[in-house]
């Protein structure tokens, strides 16, 4: 039988277990020019939160009684298609499954002896894209530039992190345990490093850490951390926005401080993105991305959970912090 995760209801605030339905059905057959998949690794990642809401946004949202998907690795088991082989490992928005047939569109080959196929979900795949084009197109860091990262535990933070020191800025990571602290700074080398839920007062603590002020802020929260930031940007600063953690579960609009006056005062720019817009550059960013790798200037952590049953609570953990770096289901 073939596993299949359904959205069962839309979530208010928090999302939960019984947003999500399992159901069993037949293994499908292969059609011509159809490929037949087997799922290897799926990639649950904090802007689902967002499509599991019925509201316009920069993606549809998941329908309900439909299958949820994602980022995916899985491996051709039978192929009737001529551009793919049995044994064949591919990457693409698969839907959560065990098994499921694919026209091939949208797939990219991956190989498994030039890195691990979980690292196509995460450094050398969407997260890493994300990181390197957010900062490379919008920050823009200088050498000798301060760069602050929230969220930088997460995939994408820790990406952010190395690539502004191979840049040659300073980086300043904010995470919200003290061994994501230590890990910033032990693993992925971040000058200073701050633990938003032991610092007390925030601005401060990014005034002291941070003594020349906030020249690019790669922002993956949103939120009171954000806030401080702000409050700490330098004269044509850059704020990358590429994530909002903080507010997806909210179920009010929130408010905070209004970030018109010190954008005028200090001509800071502030743009947000996703990584669609920088699609005919994929091929630049995974070059630059596999080079560093390869020549081992990049680091990367998972958070590995096993079993296909288990994708929905390992969605659920990222609300609550408990990856360290990209958080992925081996099936």
């Amino acid at each position: 039988m073939n596993k299949t995760i359904l959205l069962n209801k839309r979530p208010t605030g928090i999302p939960q277990e019984s947003d999500f339905k399992f159901i069993e059905t037949d293994t499908p057959e292969v059609a011509e020019d159809q490929i037949l998949l087997k799922t290897k690794y799926v990639s649950v990642d904090p802007y689902m939160r967002g499509r599991m809401s019925d509201a316009e946004s920069y993606v549809e949202p998941f329908q309900l009684n439909e299958p949820i998907h994602s980022g995916m690795i899985a491996e051709v088991i039978e192929s009737k298609h001529q551009s793919f082989k049995e044994g064949d490992f591919v990457s693409g928005m698969l839907e959560w499954k065990e098994y499921q047939t694919s026209d091939g569109k949208n797939l990219m080959k991956v190989n498994e002896n030039k890195a691990p196929l979980s690292a196509y979900l995460g450094i050398l795949g969407m997260t890493g894209l994300t990181a390197y084009f957010g900062l490379n197109e919008i920050g823009k860091p200088k050498k000798g530039e301060t760069v602050v990262v929230s969220g930088a535990a997460g995939a994408v933070g820790s990406t952010v992190g190395q690539i502004g020191k191979l840049l040659g800025a300073r980086v300043i990571g904010i995470a919200g345990t003290d061994e994501k602290v230590s890990l910033l700074k032990s693993e992925f080398g971040f000058e200073e490093a701050i633990n938003y839920n032991t610092s007390g007062n925030m601005q401060e603590a990014i005034a002291e850490a941070a003594p020349n002020g906030v020249d690019v802020y790669y922002d993956n929260v949103g939120g009171p951390i954000s806030d401080s930031v702000h409050a700490n940007i330098n004269r044509l600063g850059r704020i990358v926005v590429c994530g909002a953690i903080s507010l997806y579960n909210s179920t009010s609009e929130p408010t905070g401080p209004r970030v018109e006056p010190f954008l005028i005062k200090k001509s800071v720019l502030m743009q947000g993105f996703i990584i669609g817009n920088y699609a005919d550059k994929f091929p630049e960013g995974i070059e630059r991305l596999s080079t560093w790798l390869k020549d081992d200037k990049l680091k990367y952590s998972e958070t590995v959970v096993e079993g296909f049953d288990n994708i929905p609570q390992a969605f659920l953990d990222l609300f609550e912090g408990k990856n360290k770096g990209k958080m992925i289901v081996k099936v």
